[in-house]
């Protein structure tokens, strides 16, 4: 029989290269509570120097910074005047900018979309018009200061809607009603943005939601959001292991929601702990080691080795659609005036001094500490999507340097075609097996990959 297969060989990374991923990969963080921290008293220090957290960041290889707007907060933070304030503190130091609108005066997400006191008791139309006029007047504002951020969040981790209850979509409000009036909303916000900018500018605009790991649930609600014509650009996620899963899952809800919808992915928020310790009173949010993932433990390395694996994850999604990785609050350092329940999220030690858990950004990194320390077993993992029509990805790990042969069976024994037969180091690997022409069977198919004496075979289904 004979057989056209495209293959398209990628590496991830090997024992002694940390490559990075395609150059217009976002890499950011999360500094909105930055000048909260810096004005109690916080200190930042890189190699035992005082340093601007914000050219820290940068000088690892951070190009994009993300800050967080309250309607009315009860402290003088997160408000119009300290966002442009942090932002015209970043633009200056030539990084972009990403605003996430809350449309609330506290916190916002999952279980929290409570509306600004502002709006309280109006109409249905006049908190439309109240979410337009606001929006507009943020962009403006920014604009007219010369720091328009390079994109917008309509709303933070909206999996149950916005400005609750006359936005709210979860239990008894999953109503075709309720998301009606959800996606008006959040077609007013967006409106907002558009309307602020001129034809020169470009804003690109993210819904976001709490799903890392949950491929039901983000498929319920971007299914639903757009089922509502609502047009955005970005599709964020946040993904926390103690609250979203596995990072199997999280790459498995990529590579499903780049498929459906076609849109780019974000991982808009994320963090790991690199200590279970504590330094303050302040209870912090992670400290039990049944909150940690197998194979990270929660110390430096343990912190460096979750980000270069995230950014790995999500530089490889479907059809290129995974754009980005932020890090939340990597700033959120306790201080003498008030204590933090992120400090051992942080990026910085209990004495200010930078981890160096920030090279897991760097781009200008050029190795990874010894295998052992990286790798610590053979994997071979399922191959998605799976069943797949043309083209599937086979990812697997080896802890060794050694011969490796990947090939391909039908259910018959018969050799299909070798995708790899060479020596390779250590390392993380991924290959796409394309069909480019449909000269094989629908069916069962089997690839089996061996290293050395490991030896191990996983099923595949082909479909026309």
């Amino acid at each position: 029989m004979k057989i056209k297969i495209e293959l398209i060989i990628t590496l991830i990374f090997v024992f002694n290269i940390c490559i990075k991923p395609q150059s217009d990969f976002i890499k950011g963080v999360d500094l909105s509570t930055l000048l909260q921290v810096e004005d109690n008293g916080g200190v930042f220090k890189e190699n035992a120097n005082v340093k601007d957290p914000v050219l820290i960041f940068k000088d690892h290889g951070i190009d994009y910074i993300r800050l967080k707007i309250w309607h009315t907060p009860t402290a003088d933070y997160d408000n119009l005047k300290k966002v442009l304030i942090a932002a015209q503190r970043i633009k200056s130091n030539g990084l972009k900018f990403l605003l996430n609108i809350h449309y609330s005066d506290w916190w916002a997400d999952p279980a929290n979309q409570t509306k600004p006191a502002a709006w309280n008791g109006i109409s249905f139309q006049s908190l439309k018009d109240s979410v337009y006029q606001y929006t507009k007047n943020i962009i403006t504002t920014l604009k007219n200061n010369n720091v328009l951020p390079d994109m917008v969040q309509v709303g933070n981790e909206i999996i149950c809607g916005m400005l609750w209850n006359d936005g709210r979509i979860c239990e008894q409000y999953n109503t075709p009603q309720q998301w009606a009036n959800f996606g008006s909303l959040v077609k007013e916000g967006i409106r907002g943005v558009n309307d602020a900018i001129d034809l020169n500018d470009s804003i690109k605009i993210m819904i976001h939601t709490d799903r890392g790991g949950d491929n039901v649930g983000a498929r319920w609600f971007y299914d639903g959001l757009l089922a509502q014509n609502v047009s955005f650009d970005i599709i964020g996620l946040s993904y926390y292991p103690w609250w979203q899963g596995s990072l199997s899952d999280l790459q498995n809800n990529l590579n499903d929601l780049a498929t459906r919808y076609g849109k780019e992915i974000i991982v808009v928020e994320t963090a790991y702990p690199w200590t279970l310790s504590w330094n303050d009173n302040t209870a912090n949010l992670v400290g039990n080691p049944s909150q940690l993932l197998a194979g990270y433990p929660a110390t430096v390395q343990g912190q460096k080795k979750f980000i270069v694996d995230l950014i790995n994850i999500v530089s490889n999604t479907t059809d290129g659609k995974g754009i980005g990785v932020f890090y939340w609050e990597p700033d959120w350092i306790s201080t003498q005036t008030f204590g933090s329940p992120w400090e051992n999220l942080a990026m910085f030690d209990f004495s200010g001094e930078l981890l160096t858990s920030v090279f897991g950004f760097d781009s200008t990194l050029t190795f990874i500490e010894n295998v052992e320390s990286t790798v610590t077993e053979f994997q071979l993992y399922q191959n998605y999507p799976n069943p797949f029509n043309p083209a599937t990805k086979i990812n697997w790990q080896s802890p060794v340097n050694s011969w490796q042969t990947l090939k391909v069976y039908d259910v018959l024994g018969n050799e299909v075609v070798t995708l790899v037969d060479e020596f390779r180091e250590a390392g993380v690997y991924s290959e796409e097996f394309k069909v480019k022409y449909e000269v094989i069977s629908s069916g069962i198919y089997f690839y089996r990959l061996q290293i050395g004496e490991f030896t191990e075979s996983k099923k595949m289904t082909y479909i026309k």
